[in-house]
């Protein structure tokens, strides 16, 4: 870890839940920070604030960003006090441990709907390896019927801060998502879940959704081991789904743009998930690709036995309207990578099918 104190000099942007700032730091370097309010409180020009600047230093992929650990203000001190009227905590025994009212305890409105809240009655769920999947199932789904509604919910296998992801506030504020739930000791959801199960459960039961999506946050762990990923999160949400009685629906992260071996045709994250994690059938919509391009992805499915565990579901491969939210994938477009878009986009169709009652619900669909 390394933290540095620093002063803040600018503030170039702020959304719910986040703030952007510029920061001059006492080691004589500039960069840029984020703030989250619920945490450390807003941050105005000339706080002192103390910077984790770990990621930063180790050149990791987030963006070139420090976070503020700590606010000082202009020197006279601060205080925060924004209870949130429940008991359960997050980030839990960490000096940013903080309380949120969760969906499930007695302090919330909805605690008497998740006391009896035990079947997804077959709710189709998207289960994705990567953040950037989520807008492309949910426009996917809109497409097909925009009455349906699509919640989020955000596991703790990467960002933990909800509001981190500016293509989730950009989803909502399109209309791609109709709700946010944040899982585990993710927090920072329009509800707040203690695991995976009951976020789900959630969705349905409470938010009234009609399919919803899991996926990590921004930021996926990789280390070209077989199990040392952010993608072993995919398989244990598709458990999660089939131990509840909804209709796991798997999607593919595809590539033919990647340089890296591991992640071409098939990612080696997805055939770890449907081969090796997940326990139980799930659907695996398949875009229609060019044949050569299709013959490699049914030659790693084959191979890694996902097939004879999992249905696969041939989709004609739509193409949704985004709404205006940009989306990409390391850095890769739809035009510079089609094939991890048709995969997402089929995922939602084959979800939205489900939802209508065009394909079996169940874990046996």
């Amino acid at each position: 870890m390394r933290l540095v104190w620093a002063s803040v000099t600018g503030i170039p942007g702020s959304s719910e839940g986040t703030q952007r700032v510029e920061v001059a730091l006492d080691d004589g370097s500039t960069g840029r920070a984020v703030v989250y309010p619920s945490l450390t409180g807003a941050c105005v020009v000339g706080d002192r604030v103390l910077l984790n600047t770990t990621a930063v230093d180790l050149e990791l992929g987030t963006g070139g960003l420090h976070f503020v650990a700590a606010r000082v203000g202009t020197g006279e001190g601060v205080a925060l006090d924004t209870p949130s009227g429940g008991h359960i905590m997050k980030l839990r025994y960490t000096p940013l441990q903080i309380d949120v009212c969760s969906v499930e305890e007695q302090a919330s409105p909805h605690h008497e709907v998740m006391r009896t809240a035990e079947d997804l009655g077959g709710m189709p769920v998207a289960c994705c390896g990567l953040h950037s999947q989520v807008p492309l199932v949910a426009a996917a789904v809109k497409h097909a019927d925009p009455s349906l509604r699509v919640a989020y919910v955000m596991t703790d296998f990467a960002a933990l801060a909800l509001s981190l992801s500016e293509v989730v506030r950009t989803s909502v504020d399109a209309g791609l998502l109709d709700t946010t739930i944040a899982s585990g000791q993710a927090f920072g959801g329009r509800y707040e879940a203690v695991n995976v199960h009951s976020a789900l459960l959630a969705a349905r039961h409470v938010a009234r959704a009609d399919v919803a999506v899991v996926a990590i946050g921004p930021g996926v762990v990789g280390t070209a081991t077989p199990f040392g990923h952010g993608g072993v999160a995919q398989g244990e949400a598709i458990n999660a789904v089939a131990a509840l009685g909804g209709t796991p629906v798997a999607v593919l992260r595809l590539s033919f743009a990647d340089s890296r071996p591991r992640h071409l045709g098939v990612s080696h994250h997805t055939i770890t998930a449907l081969s090796r994690i997940a326990l139980t059938a799930a659907l695996v919509p398949v875009p229609a690709l060019p044949a050569e391009q299709a013959g490699v992805v049914d030659d790693a499915l084959g191979t890694s036995g996902a097939l004879r565990r999992h249905r696969r579901i041939a989709t004609p491969g739509a193409t949704p309207d985004l709404r205006g939210v940009r989306v990409t994938t390391m850095g890769r477009g739809p035009d510079a990578d089609p094939a991890f878009f048709a995969a997402a986009f089929a995922a939602g169709e084959v979800c939205a099918s489900v939802a209508a009652g065009e394909l079996p619900t169940g874990q046996n669909a």
